[in-house]
């Protein structure tokens, strides 16, 4: 046991040393907004406890109640008579207690068993804000830590004394907690990191990892696959002291001679794996990682970790390498290159893997350093809070800037519609149930909508107006529509312009009212001599005497009988005209044909036959020769 007592020093003293080298711890801050009374109004820094549900993204208000007995919730509320959770508000408790004499986890247990919604720790000292952490003793962790719900923060001592003097007056002090902007929220991508081990010996934090991977395995690849994340796993190496590097505690527990060591599982040298079998497999899972992102696979990550704390854990004696590379190969990555990447872990040289993870511990901006597993960071900040699927996907969401998280982020149990209630104040079209109001992690916005491709352009709160192409083909445009006497009208026309114009012949705003215009009334139509006029829905009747028939579009009368006669006696001069003009053109082709014939045939026989103007001529030629 001696020799298992140095060694669990040893890797003490490599934590101590990282820390000196190292050491920036950041505490990981909310807002508190006091609104009541009215001298105390202001917004206050709180520190985050690394336990229970931070409520990544959004706020909650409560009525702070300060208990007579029992101040520091060191013990149970239940048979505390003078202690019962009513604000007087109608809203949720804020339980304040002071800091000191049992662990915060149990003050924050106490408090949610007690029906509280929230705890306030104030400190008991004039000093900086620190983190809440969670106890090493495994009895604390098992019995109640992952079963704490609710939120909780650490305020200022001087912060802490003003609220218990208004309440001691008796005031009402109303309080809001808003975790908006405890995360970057930048774009439309969150990029996180997942530091842990691939040890499944270490107790319940271990067993918390493991369940953790498992439960989230399936959204993290959903949300990676789809673009919406870049998630990158770490793995936390300490370094040999120097002058401790040839010893064998050292040898056990480090590779590369020194330069990358993990604890021992057992806290005992001679018992089980060692450190540095966990070291290499925290290697080969990096470069699995690395490999698989380079394929791009990187969510394959998830299945692998899962698998091989499921096919080779310690307990039956499969954690090894060949166990690893048979998980491995069932996921098809490419086990060769793993290796070139793994290299030689008994030389004497730097791992450029390992390395770049030391130098990934170091805290850069905003992030403190990594000195502790499990260490969630989610741009770049460290997440506080309880490690389960839906506390963490709550943050990851609350990363991503409003409007572009994705419909995960929206459903039940992740975030509250504040469209649910009056529809969020935004504009809303009742008959068609389009609504501006848009609900996003961080609660609603008024946008005025895009529905099957119609764009609405308006202020999003009293006004949203459809424009485009298409537009009177959902919700008729948001224009006036009826339909009586077998007739439909609208005021909506099916073009790019906007707004709402009535039709002909009827007159109002377009939007809501178009009335009928008696167009017999107001005597704009139907004014010919011995006309009747009739008005219709949207329209007029007009009838002429006399046998005569309306024109409408002259607004006039004409003879039905004359109408017919000039027709017809149209269709016959006309008819009689290509008559004519067809006989003269027959004439004039029969006479052109007869021509051109007479003139053919002549030209032929005077080929044979002499006609009498040439025989005189041959024959006076032929007597002179002679």
């Amino acid at each position: 046991m001696r020799e298992g007592k140095l060694g669990f020093v040893i890797c003490v003293l490599f934590f101590l040393m990282f820390e000196s080298t190292f050491g920036r711890f950041v505490v990981e801050k909310n807002n508190l907004r006091v609104t009541s009374p009215q001298n105390l109004k202001d917004t206050y820094e709180c520190a985050i406890g690394n336990f229970g549900v931070p409520q990544y993204g959004g706020t909650l208000a409560g009525a702070v109640v300060f208990p007579e007995v029992n101040q520091k919730a060191c013990k149970s509320f239940d048979d505390d008579v003078s202690f019962k959770f009513k604000s007087g508000a109608g809203l949720p408790v804020f339980l304040l207690v002071d800091r000191g004499d049992c662990y915060f986890t149990l003050k924050a247990w106490n408090a949610q068993k007690a029906g509280a919604a929230a705890i306030l720790v104030a400190d008991d000292r004039p000093e900086p804000l620190i983190t809440m952490d969670t106890p090493e003793e495994e009895t604390a962790r098992n019995d109640y830590l992952q079963n704490i719900s609710i939120p909780s923060a650490l305020i200022s001592q001087s912060l802490g004394e003003a609220i218990k003097r208004e309440l001691s007056k008796p005031e009402m002090v109303k309080v809001n907690l808003d975790w908006r902007e405890a995360l970057p929220h930048p774009d439309d991508r969150v990029e996180y990191e997942f530091w842990t081990n691939s040890n499944d010996e270490c107790g319940s934090k271990c067993e918390s990892q493991r369940d953790f991977v498992k439960e989230f395995k399936g959204v993290a690849q959903i949300l990676e696959k789809k673009g919406y994340t870049q998630f990158t796993p770490h793995y936390i190496t300490w370094y040999c002291p120097e002058a401790f590097i040839l010893s064998k505690q050292c040898k056990s527990q480090c590779i590369n001679h020194g330069r990358y060591c993990a604890p021992d599982p057992e806290e005992d040298f001679s018992l089980g794996y060692d450190g540095k079998d966990v070291v290499a497999q925290n290697l080969l899972q990096a470069c699995f990682f690395k490999v698989a992102n380079e394929s791009g696979k990187p969510w394959l990550w998830w299945d692998y970790v899962t698998d091989f704390s499921i096919r080779c854990p310690m307990k039956e004696k499969m954690y090894n390498k060949e166990c690893a590379d048979e998980v491995i190969k069932s996921l098809g990555v490419d086990l060769k290159k793993i290796n070139e990447c793994v290299g030689d872990t008994e030389a004497d040289e730097e791992n450029s893997v390992l390395k770049a993870e030391q130098e990934a511990q170091i805290g850069k901006g905003k992030r403190g350093d990594v000195t502790m597993l499990p260490t969630l960071i989610i741009n770049n900040r460290q997440f506080r809070g309880k490690l389960d699927k839906g506390t963490v996907l709550k943050a990851i969401c609350s990363g991503f800037e409003e409007t572009t998280e994705p419909v995960i982020c929206l459903r039940d149990g992740i975030e509250t519609n504040e469209c649910m209630e009056n529809n969020g104040g935004c504009w809303m079209d009742k008959s068609s149930n389009i609504t501006a109001c848009r609900d996003t992690f961080r609660g609603r916005v008024c946008q005025c909508p895009i529905v099957q491709g119609v764009k609405f352009f308006g202020d999003g709160y009293k006004h949203c107006e459809a424009s485009g192409a298409l537009r009177c083909g959902l919700n008729n445009g948001g224009c006036w529509k009826d339909t009586q006497q077998g007739r439909t009208y609208s005021a909506c026309i099916d073009d790019h312009t906007k707004g709402c114009k009535c039709p002909h012949g009827f007159r109002g705003d377009g939007h809501k009212k178009c009335e009928d215009i008696d167009e017999c009334e107001e005597k704009t139509v139907c004014q010919c001599p011995d006309c009747r006029c009739k008005n219709t829905w949207g329209s007029y009747d007009c009838h002429c005497g006399s046998n005569l028939l309306y024109m409408r579009e002259h607004d006039t009368c004409i003879s039905k009988d004359a109408k017919s006669g000039i027709g017809w006696g149209f269709v016959w001069v006309i008819i009689l005209g290509i008559t004519v003009a067809g006989a003269i053109g027959y004439a004039f082709y029969k006479y052109r044909i007869r021509t051109y014939m007479d003139s053919e045939i002549r030209a032929i026989m005077a080929q044979y036959m002499p006609l009498d103007n040439q025989a005189e001529v041959a024959v006076h030629g032929s007597h002179g020769n002679v």
